[in-house]
C-alpha cells in the first residue's frame, strides 16, 4: 500500500505522514529534490517542510531521484506500507493512480489556522513570521499558479481530510478512528461496486421528483440497469412529459397518474424473468416502493440492497419478507470530505 499525501502549506500532511510512520508501521518515501517548487520563493517556506523526525536514525526515509523509480520500488513491495508527500504534479499523479495499491489523500485546514501554524513554526526556528496577507499570496500561488499549482492534484484525491484539530493528541485519535491503512479503501467491495453503478445509472434519470438508479446482478455479473423516467418515445419528465411529477406532488401521492417508470421497473423489464432467475440481487439507490416490490417478488429476486430509505419502507419490507426475499441497507465506507475530530484520551 502506498499512501500519497497532498495539501496546502501547513495543512498537516507532513504531520499525518509522521503519524502513519510512528503509529501504523509505514515507511517514508522521498524524492532527493526535497524542496517543493513554491518553496524557492522564501526560506521560511522551506522551514515548514517535513523534517524526517518521523523516522528513527536506523530507519531513514528511502530516497529516489525520480517519481518513476519511487513508484517502481513501491510496486515491487506493494504488500508493505509506504507513504509519500512528494507528489507535486499531475503527470506523476497519473502514474501513481494507475497502481491498484495507491491511495491519494488530501489534507486541508482553514487558511487562518494554517497561517497560525506556519507562524508558530517560524518562531520555533527564530524566523520572522509572515503577515497573513503575505501567507495568503503564498497559498494562492502554491494552489493555483499555472504549472506548479497543487489544486490539480488535491482535486483528484480519493479521500479528503479537513484537519482543524487543535492538538496532536486530537489529530492522532481522529486518524486512529479513520484507519487510513484499511486496504478496503483501495478497491470497492462488491456491494460498493454495484451500488456505485446504480448511482451512475441514476445520473441518466430525467424524473423531476428524484433521481434513482438500479442494477440487477446474478453471480456478480450485471444483468441489466435502469433509471427512472418516462417511457420510450414519450417526452422526458424534465421536459414536461409527466404532469404529476411536474406539479411537485408529495412522495407516494397520486402515483396512479404518474407516467414515469421506476428504476427497478426499467431494470426488470430490460432483463426479463428468464434472465433474472433465482439468486439475482437488485441494487437500488432507494428502498423500492410497493408497486416495484410486488414486481420484484414476482420475478424471483433473492435479495434487495438499497442505500437510502423511502416513505414506505416498512410496507415494502413486510412484502419482501413474506416473499422470502432478503432486504438490507448498504452503508458505504466513509469517503469524500472527512473532518478530523477526536477527543484526547478516548
Amino acid at each position: 500500500m502506498l499512501v500519497g499525501l497532498c495539501g496546502g502549506i501547513c495543512s498537516g500532511k507532513n504531520t499525518v505522514a509522521e503519524y502513519l510512520v510512528q503509529q501504523q508501521n509505514f515507511r517514508l518515501l522521498e524524492l532527493k529534490t526535497v524542496t517543493p517548487p513554491e518553496a524557492l520563493d522564501d526560506p521560511r517556506l522551506r522551514a515548514s517542510g517535513f523534517t524526517n523526525n518521523a523516522q528513527s536514525s536506523t530507519d531513514a526515509p528511502v530516497q529516489f531521484k525520480t517519481v518513476e523509480s519511487l513508484l517502481d520500488f513501491a510496486t515491487k513491495r506493494w504488500q508493505e506500507r509506504w507513504v509519500t508527500t512528494h507528489i507535486w504534479d499531475t503527470a506523476s499523479l497519473d502514474r501513481c493512480l494507475q497502481r491498484p495499491f495507491f491511495l491519494l489523500v488530501s489534507v486541508d485546514a482553514p487558511i487562518s489556522l494554517r497561517w497560525k501554524r506556519f507562524a508558530d513554526r517560524c518562531r520555533e526556528r527564530h524566523l520572522q513570521p509572515p503577515h497573513l496577507e503575505e501567507f495568503v499570496l503564498w497559498n494562492d500561488k502554491q494552489l493555483y499558479e499555472k504549472g506548479i499549482g497543487r489544486a490539480f492534484v488535491t482535486d483528484r484525491a480519493q479521500l479528503r481530510l479537513f484537519n482543524s484539530a487543535s492538538s496532536l493528541g486530537e489529530l492522532h485519535t481522529a486518524l486512529k478512528m479513520l484507519n487510513l491503512a484499511d486496504e478496503q479503501r483501495l478497491r470497492p467491495n462488491w456491494d460498493q461496486y454495484f451500488m456505485e453503478l446504480a448511482s451512475l445509472a441514476a445520473r441518466r434519470s430525467n424524473c423531476m421528483k428524484r433521481r434513482v438508479g438500479c442494477v440487477l446482478v446474478r453471480e456478480r455479473r450485471v444483468i441489466s440497469t435502469g433509471y427512472n423516467g418516462t417511457p420510450r418515445h414519450l417526452k422526458n419528465c424534465n421536459e414536461g412529459g409527466c404532469p404529476r411529477c411536474n406539479r411537485g406532488e408529495g412522495g407516494g401521492v397520486s402515483l396512479s397518474t404518474c407516467l414515469c417508470l421506476h428504476a427497478e421497473e426499467n431494470a426488470l423489464l430490460e432483463a426479463g424473468r428468464e434472465r433474472i432467475r433465482e439468486g439475482a440481487i437488485l441494487y437500488c439507490d432507494t428502498c423500492p416502493c410497493l408497486t416495484c416490490t410486488v414486481k420484484i417478488a414476482q420475478v424471483g429476486i433473492s435479495e434487495v440492497v438499497y442505500s437510502q430509505g423511502y416513505n414506505m419502507d416498512r410496507d415494502s419490507a413486510a412484502i419482501l419478507e413474506a416473499a422470502g426475499i432478503r432486504l438490507r441497507q448498504f452503508s458505504p465506507p466513509r469517503n469524500g470530505l472527512i473532518y478530523l475530530e477526536g477527543k484526547e484520551g478516548s
